[in-house]
């Protein structure tokens, strides 16, 4: 016995029984009565009312409609008359629709088609054509799955379906939480009542959600709650079902021509896909006369923008899309609700910045040196600038670099880690809910185009004991070498994208300051960094890659997860390197290695390398964010929706030019289906990497942007509406696939977590002036050795931040077309430039000052201090917080408890009854037990 599976319906009065599954090395524990009420039809013969015969093919029909779609759940047996004009049953009114192919008449793979559909129907599937209503050339291929087929393919699919209502485990209330919910309750009754939860009487009552489940079984049919066969395969699971025998059929003689993938790759096929339960609109209220379907319960509940606050209806998403599709929504909306308190400490902060705005010494100082003269910073064009020309600037930096930053850098690191560890709770509950807990010991299906390519090899499968295709260990090794070669390549390109945007700001530095406007001119610097930002955001659009789909598929990874996990990955790091590679130099190279006037660092001996702003570096990076994420949340909801919905009115428009706007033609399902947008063919890949970037500017630069999460906030709530009302009225209804989490992503979150540490620390240390203004207050201004760091210890740290160079020290390629006698009639002597440096009348000119050293050592020291103290938080919360919430725990544990009862029980009853068949055939032994 390799392990126990249960389920256990409560009856007092009913007698235990052990059974043994053979099939599955398990024993099954269930309570069986004499009485038991499981409403299950006989097994019908062979022969089915519904027709195979694809030879006759029937034209478009335009009195066909979907308005009239089907009911949420049909008690009974349906209505055939009904059923013949909804548009989701074959001709006769009696077989459900549950797949449909899309050919076109004049496509030359007639052969391949017709070897593939012979195929079909000897799979048991049932087939029925129907011409387009626009174009006779388009042909509709309806597939039904009887119930014979449906129960052999699930069986070896190992599909779970409900076997038993589950036993809830109550936690014991103890008396303190007791009176804190009746306080909590008292207080409620002033507020509204549950204002963000869903009306439960317009949520249908989804019975597998209370029901534990097991792998089905045609020996054990009868332990399974069937009502009604029509409806205990639901409309998704009959689909992945259909789509797992489509999958592994044969379109030509050989191993290696099977598969509809193939078939739509070559162009054999147009389409694919499930049906929608119907249409998403109604006439009717849904208030009154309740929804038509669940897809239009969905869109009222869910993808409607009047619901935007409130939550979501997970469950009824998982049963119309499937677990994977619904664990990516959880996430989604987990995101959005974690964000709320990250989004109001950030704009605290922000304010913060604002109120003290008035009372910042270093910003009073720059607005009020007049007299100080700054250096050019940039050759020749550059004019001499007073540092008060910079005073907007230096108070826009105060907004976002002010004494709150540091706190809010180490919420951020605490609050991904939080986000996280709580993530992997709330995705126990619902693992739970949804039956997913055992579904991860279950054995992946081998992907089709792996089956195929390594058909001739195969060996032992140490856990079912069959024979499979096996790949060779060197071969592998070849493949991923070749693989993350090509990534490396890719990576590189994007390095040199940005090592181009490094010299375009460098040349147009020039260009700015020589040019004729004076708005432009004055504001040479921001000029450059805005139209950099813009270019940067057009290239990481442009290199939108599609390599790592052809690397991956080289790879040929043996699952569907495997090949998921690897696409992942090589995309995640090529976006991620994209996204965010001119944010790590703007934050952590621009102006650090520029040298000084006279001797300034040159990009091939050419081109001097970019300084920062007299404000400081930290403007750029402010604009780099901000510019960044409005433009690249704004284009991707644009094309998340605008692209399906532009292309859908096209669509409809076409039609009304064919057939006359004055013709309103209903169209069948299937058609009105097939004019919608395909789901793209990564599936959730781009949804979630649109989020996970997002995560990772959210917490990676937020010292640097406290109103990232405020902005990400905002995205999300429209991010979730949007995405639903996508899936729900805009494309294709998904093909339903089970998931336990969210995969590789869950990986990805924790390593941008860990980069969030690091960065921020740097980034407060090196980017921000931070450091140098609390070395300053500690050690040179006029609080030194009070131990005080207050606004009036910073008076002078402007002055005590800028050096003094010589002007006739310039070099002759730097030295400005203006000697500065517009600033004091006389031409200037002297300029001042950031950077801790001795004069030029000093021993050593130029040299770094003691100052300088001092401020390395504390930037060191702060990274070391910041990183090492936020790990330790950071491991401290992971420990403390446990993966299963205590009340989910004891439910399993009180489950297991149950198995061990009933397991006795089910012995004793065994005994006794053996004991009574002796009994009765005269072979009583006087020491039996009991």
């Amino acid at each position: 016995m390799d392990y126990i599976h249960w389920f256990a319906y409560v009856e007092p009065a009913l007698p235990p029984i052990l059974l043994f599954y053979p099939p599955y090395n398990v024993f099954t524990l269930v309570l069986v009565a004499k009485d038991v009420n499981i409403l299950f039809d006989e097994l019908e013969a062979a022969s089915s009312p519904c027709k195979d015969d694809d030879s006759l093919l029937h034209p478009g029909n335009l009195t066909s409609t979907s308005d009239d779609a089907s009911r949420l759940e049909a008690g009974g047996e349906t209505v055939p008359e009904r059923n013949k004009s909804n548009g989701l049953y074959f001709r006769d009114g009696k077989c459900r629709i549950d797949y449909i192919l899309v050919y076109r008449k004049s496509n030359p793979q007639t052969e391949k088609r017709e070897v593939f559909e012979r195929n079909i129907r000897a799979e048991g599937l049932q087939m029925e054509k129907e011409s387009s209503l626009i174009n006779s050339d388009i042909i509709f291929v309806k597939l039904h799955a009887p119930w014979e087929v449906l129960g052999r393919y699930a069986e070896q699919m190992n599909v779970r379906m409900p076997f038993r209502r589950k036993i809830y485990y109550l936690p014991r209330r103890y008396k303190f939480m007791s009176r804190i919910d009746k306080q909590i309750s008292r207080f409620r009754r002033w507020l509204p009542k549950k204002p963000m939860r869903l009306d439960k009487e317009t949520l249908p009552d989804l019975e597998e959600n209370d029901c534990y489940t097991a792998p089905f079984s045609q020996q054990r049919i009868h332990h399974f709650i069937i009502h009604n066969k029509e409806t205990f395969f639901n409309n998704a699971t009959r689909s992945r079902i259909v789509h797992h025998i489509l999958q592994r059929i044969k379109y030509e003689e050989g191993k290696n021509k099977i598969g509809l993938n193939r078939l739509l790759t070559n162009g054999s096929y147009e389409a694919a896909f499930p049906l929608h339960e119907g249409s998403y609109r109604s006439k009717n209220s849904i208030r009154t006369h309740g929804a038509e379907n669940h897809r239009h319960l969905l869109y009222e509940c869910w993808a409607s923008w009047g619901v935007w606050y409130k939550y979501q209806p997970l469950d009824l998403v998982r049963r119309y899309f499937g677990e994977k599709i619904g664990l990516y929504f959880a996430w989604l909306g987990w995101y959005t609700g974690m964000l709320f308190p990250a989004a109001f400490i950030g704009l605290f902060v922000f304010l913060y910045g604002v109120t003290t705005l008035d009372h910042c010494q270093v910003s009073k100082e720059v607005c009020q040196a007049r007299d100080i003269i700054m250096c050019p910073v940039c050759d020749k064009y550059c004019p001499f600038m007073r540092l008060s020309d910079s005073c907007v600037y230096a108070k826009v930096t105060h907004l976002f670099d002010n004494g709150a930053t540091v706190f809010f850098a180490v919420f951020m690191a605490v609050w991904a880690t939080v986000f996280l560890e709580f993530w992997k709770r709330r995705r126990a509950v619902i693992a739970y809910d949804w039956d997913l807990i055992d579904w991860e010991e279950e054995e992946e299906e081998i992907r089709p185009q792996f089956e195929a390519k390594y058909s001739k090899k195969e060996r032992m499968n140490p856990i079912s004991g069959k024979p499979e295709p096996y790949q060779a260990f060197t071969d592998k090794c070849s493949r991923l070498i070749v693989s993350a070669s090509g990534i490396f390549f890719m990576i590189c390109v994007v390095i040199a994208a940005v090592f181009g945007i490094v010299i375009y700001r460098v040349v147009t530095v020039s260009t700015f300051a020589a040019f004729k406007w004076a708005l432009i001119r004055n504001n040479s610097q921001v000029a450059t960094t805005g139209t950099a930002v813009c270019i940067n955001f057009c290239i990481i659009m442009l290199l939108n890659v599609v390599i790592a789909l052809l690397l991956t598929n080289l790879e040929q990874p043996r699952t569907e997860s495997e090949w998921e996990n690897s696409f992942t990955l090589k995309m995640f790091l090529f976006q991620f390197v994209n996204l965010n590679s001119s944010t790590f130099y703007i934050a952590f190279f621009l102006g650090r290695f520029t040298g000084h006037p006279g001797a300034y660092l040159r990009l091939i001996n050419r081109w001097r390398l970019e300084e920062c702003h007299p404000s400081g570096c930290l403007i750029d990076l402010c604009m780099q964010m901000g510019i960044i994420m409005v433009l690249k949340q704004t284009w991707n909801n644009f094309m998340e929706l605008g692209y399906p919905l532009i292309q859908n009115w096209w669509t409809r428009r076409k039609v009304r030019q064919e057939h006359g706007p004055e013709r309103k033609i209903r169209f069948p399902q299937w058609e009105k289906d097939y004019n919608l947008q395909p789901m793209n063919a990564y599936g959730l890949f781009d949804e979630y990497l649109e989020m996970i970037l997002q995560f990772g500017f959210t917490t990676i630069f937020v010292a640097a942007f406290p109103l990232a999460p405020l902005l990400a906030l905002l995205n999300n709530i429209i991010e979730i509406r949007l995405d639903a009302y996508k899936f729900v009225t805009q494309w294709r209804r998904p093909l339903a696939s089970r998931a336990k989490d969210i995969g590789i992503w869950y990986g990805i979150l924790e390593g941008i977590g860990i980069l969030s540490v690091i960065t921020n620390a740097f980034v407060i240390a090196i980017t921000s002036d931070f450091i140098p203004r609390l070395v300053y207050a500690y050690k040179y201004g006029p609080c030194a050795g009070q131990g005080e760091a207050g606004q009036k210890c910073m008076v002078g740290y402007v002055n005590a931040s800028l050096s003094v160079f010589r002007i006739s020290d310039f070099e002759n390629r730097s030295e400005p077309e203006s000697d500065g006698s517009e600033f004091s009639g006389t031409p200037l002597k002297y300029c001042r430039y950031r950077d801790y440096r001795d004069p030029p009348h000093s021993l050593v000119p130029y040299g770094y000052t003691l100052q300088f050293w001092h401020v390395l050592a504390a930037r060191l020291a702060f990274i070391i201090v910041f990183e090492h103290l936020v790990f330790c938080i950071k491991h401290l919360i992971s420990y403390l917080i446990p993966d299963l919430p205590k009340d989910l725990r004891d439910r399993m544990r009180r489950e297991k408890y149950l198995i061990q009862e009933m397991m006795y029980e089910a012995e004793l009853e065994r005994l006794q009854k053996e004991r009574k068949e002796r009994k009765k055939n005269g072979k009583a032994h006087h020491n039996e037990w009991p």
